[in-house]
């Protein structure tokens, strides 16, 4: 479905036009001053210096061309030459309509889909999940979910650390106790140049780190569809060296072997890209690079997405400007960093454990879930046998939304506390605000009545208008949180969205309403809230309960 900003552009060209201005003028957003209108169009300011016109001669001008729109119940010139517009309620109620017919409630699928790789993964083999790969499972899986609601082929790579230091630690314990920090060094040299009992043992090692980190990253909600790592880009690194050397763009500088990335519009100093140490030995640069051989040669992906800690920015400049200039992935492939803030505590430093340890990820996911165990327990508004499930599921949403709810690049503090809460924005109060909803539509049927065949009617008052308006919001937002790589607009909408909800079911009787055809429509317009609800959460990472 196209957006209703969209479609409100195009009265507002047409109208510009018939008024003798250019269409370029007829931008539409949404109100910044929701009490004056709902959308607003200020291209008669722009216009003004063109045309040497006050700008509010122009606004009048185009008003006068919107009487007969389909759209637009009332469009008003506001000196000094803004356009303030008010949706006609019928148009509305139909696009909510059209909203319930389309199984993705209306968002635009894209013209021509893109294959997308998202690297957001990046835990380390034989070290379990802590809180620090929080936010890249949690930001990644949802940007991955938002791209394939696009219409995209979305490919999640976990890209585990398995061929460093750590591994060569844990193969030396492996293979013998005595002494075996001193043999580390040497197992990491050994294991990445195909000895092969060293391999033997990275090969178990694997196999049981993976199964484990399947099931915590399963408990997260978070699904990789690729389980590759540093090893996997192994065998492409020679040949990528020797090419990077034959072709001129490789030089050695110290002993080390480096690619120069400077670009003479610099601001500050970029260093070379480091193919190769002095002593031979590869480097994150060296393994970045030959997984993007690899990706090229079985994907070719035309955007890959990384996700990181923010202060490994340089790094991935010196890598995609690397990667461009020695034509190791084709030009027009986009190569994206979102790199994010550091989970704090409440004293403001990165999260620890009460004694200052890197807490575990399961722990952190554990002691939440009790405490959600507890709350529904002294509630008793849950059934005994589905307490533990409906705990998880509450336990969830409340660290997903509580991490998503922020800007991906900015710090945040992670507080228990607030994040359980079920009120104000959390994810709580947006899966209470749906069970509410579930609870209303269950209490309909149970009246005797069925929810297929609904449809939603003009609005009769301002709190119902406003819900409608929310909803219809729906494919704008999508777009844009896809666009800009942005959860939290998601997380920003479904607020808004929920807290629309609860100020109309306080305000109207809904199952109390004697008239049945306004009733319909009061049930129709929750059908449309709910899915639009459930269909955000999902792409948010998590699911909603029956009962709170």
């Amino acid at each position: 479905m196209e957006k209703i900003v969209s479609l409100l552009a195009k009265e507002l060209e047409e109208a510009f036009v018939q008024a003798g201005y250019e269409k370029e003028y007829a931008k539409v957003t949404l109100s910044n001053r929701p009490d004056l209108c709902e959308y607003q169009c200020n291209g008669a300011m722009a216009g003004a210096k063109a045309y040497k016109k006050a700008p509010i001669m122009i606004a009048q001008a185009v008003v006068a061309n919107l009487k007969d729109s389909a759209c637009i119940e009332s469009a008003e010139a506001v000196n000094p030459g803004f356009i303030n517009i008010r949706l006609d309620k019928k148009f509305v109620a139909d696009y909510l309509n059209a909203m319930l017919e389309e199984e993705a409630c209306g968002i635009e699928k894209l013209e021509n889909p893109k294959t997308i790789i998202v690297d957001y993964g990046g835990a380390n083999v034989a070290k379990p999940l802590h809180v620090g790969h929080l936010r890249s499972a949690i930001i990644g899986e949802s940007i991955k979910r938002i791209g394939r609601y696009m219409g995209n082929k979305v490919i999640g790579d976990v890209h585990l650390g398995d061929w460093g230091y750590q591994m060569g630690l844990v193969s030396a314990y492996a293979k013998d106790h005595e002494e075996y920090k001193k043999e580390a060094l040497q197992a990491t040299y050994l294991l990445q140049n195909g000895h092969r009992g060293y391999r033997a043992v990275w090969k178990h090692i694997m196999n049981i780190s993976v199964a484990d980190l399947k099931k915590n990253y399963g408990n997260l909600n978070v699904e990789f569809d690729l389980w590759k790592g540093e090893a996997d880009a192994q065998e492409y690194i020679p040949d990528m060296v020797e090419r990077l050397k034959a072709e001129g763009y490789a030089h050695y500088d110290d002993g080390a072997l480096v690619v120069d990335v400077k670009e003479e519009s610099d601001t500050k100093e970029v260093p070379p890209c480091m193919i190769l140490k002095s002593d031979g030995a590869a480097l994150y640069d060296t393994t970045d690079l030959a997984t993007l051989v690899e990706r090229e040669k079985f994907y070719a992906p035309d955007e890959v997405i990384y996700l990181t800690d923010k202060r490994q920015e340089l790094h991935f400049v010196q890598v995609f400007r690397c990667a461009k200039k020695t034509g190791i992935v084709r030009e027009e492939v986009a190569l994206r960093f979102l790199g994010f803030g550091t989970m704090n505590g409440k004293d403001g430093k990165p999260f620890k454990t009460r004694d200052g340890g890197v807490m575990r990820l399961e722990y952190l996911l554990k002691d939440i879930e009790e405490q959600m165990y507890q709350k529904l327990s002294d509630n008793r508004t849950v059934a005994e046998e589905e307490i533990a499930k409906t705990a998880k599921q509450i336990a969830l949403a409340a660290v997903k939304y509580g991490d998503l709810s922020n800007q991906a690049s900015k710090d945040y503090v992670f507080d228990v506390e607030r994040f359980t809460s079920f009120e104000g924005n959390t994810g709580p109060y947006i899966l209470y605000t749906i069970v509410r909803i579930k609870s209303i539509l269950a209490k309909y049927e149970e009246m005797g009545n069925t929810l297929e065949g609904l449809e939603v009617n003009p609005a009769n008052t301002e709190s119902e208008k406003a819900l409608m308006l929310e909803a219809a919001k729906f494919n704008s937002v999508i777009e844009f949180a896809y666009e800009e790589l942005a959860p939290h607009k998601i997380c920003a909408y479904i607020y808004d969205l929920a807290n629309a909800f609860n100020r109309f079911y306080h305000e109207v009787k809904i199952l109390g309403e004697e008239d049945t055809d306004v009733k319909k429509g009061y049930i129709a317009l929750l059908k449309v809230t709910k899915k639009v609800l459930e269909l955000c959460i999902d792409m948010l990472g998590f699911e909603a309960p029956e009962r709170m």
